[in-house]
């Protein structure tokens, strides 16, 4: 399963507008927001049973609760972290 990096941040909705309308995600991946300009990355699913992934899953937990300002899984770390720790994974 490749690891899929999406350049593009999730566009700005009113709350009128629908989540379907927002960008697609593709089965079997999760769309997360990492770093200061919360930029949008897509990974597998099977990441959430990686233990080092897990680490991240802890700290989106201790620092937002279960409420993510992005409206998606946000990951308190800095990019550079983040795309070392998935491209790890992704050679698994």
């Amino acid at each position: 399963m490749g690891f899929r990096l999406s350049g593009t941040r999730r566009p700005s909705f009113t709350a009128s507008q629908s989540s379907s309308k927002e960008v697609e995600v593709p089965k079997g991946y999760l769309a997360v927001y990492v770093g200061e300009k919360m930029k949008r990355f897509l990974i597998p699913v099977s990441f959430l049973n990686e233990p080092s992934f897990q680490e991240f899953l802890s700290q989106a937990e201790e620092e937002f609760g279960y409420c993510h300002p992005m409206g998606g899984l946000t990951i308190p770390c800095k990019e550079d972290v983040f795309l070392h720790t998935a491209s790890r994974l992704n050679g698994l």
